[in-house]
């Protein structure tokens, strides 16, 4: 049975096999059935969904933070804003937050007289077409210590870079001082 993965806009990928110029093995997913299909996944690897529903097979990464750190993030972005919609992607030493790059509350308003108009279509259609962009990240710059990082991305045309905002040993304080301002005009102040 070959390894299929539906991803959260529902769409259904096949793990794929190919070969490099050298002759080795590589994976790959895509929405097609024909070609090497995989009926497992290879020893070491995971399958990996980025916040904008692209698939892919990738080594298994080292777990860095505790779920507990991971739920922080999580609850406390749900507590302190209005975001209805929001991504977690955590890779390496850095939990980043990723917002939509659609205005949800117009694209509401215009397919609110449409087929969609039930909450249950709209977001369906919703988890079809928004895509998502970092806005915050939280960087764990000590593992010993559990030392924190805030930085925010900044949108200046060609330095579209993270800017440091904060550090401290308390994650939690960290994201109640500053994931309040995701989604907000203020956001663009922080410095």
């Amino acid at each position: 049975m070959a390894i299929k993965y539906i991803n959260s806009r529902g769409d259904t990928y096949y793990l794929h096999e190919g070969k490099t110029k050298t002759g080795k093995p590589k994976y790959f997913f895509s929405m097609k059935k024909d070609g090497v299909l995989v009926d497992s996944i290879p020893a070491g690897y995971e399958i990996y969904e980025n916040p904008n529903a692209q698939v892919f097979l990738r080594k298994i990464l080292p777990k860095i933070f505790t779920d507990e750190e991971i739920n922080i993030v999580e609850n406390i972005i749900k507590k302190c804003t209005k975001l209805t919609r929001f991504k977690i992607d955590i890779k390496g030493n850095k939990i980043t937050v990723f917002l939509p790059d659609q205005d949800i509350d117009s694209l509401k308003q215009i397919f609110s007289t449409s087929a969609y108009s039930s909450d249950f279509k709209l977001n369906q259609l919703l988890s079809r077409v928004l895509t998502y962009s970092p806005m915050m990240r939280f960087v764990l710059v000590n593992e010993k210590k559990r030392i924190f990082q805030v930085e925010r991305m900044c949108f200046l045309g060609s330095i579209d870079d993270w800017i440091f905002l904060d550090e401290s040993s308390n994650l939690a304080q960290l994201v109640e001082r500053y994931a309040g301002h995701l989604g907000k005009e203020s956001f663009f102040d922080l410095m």
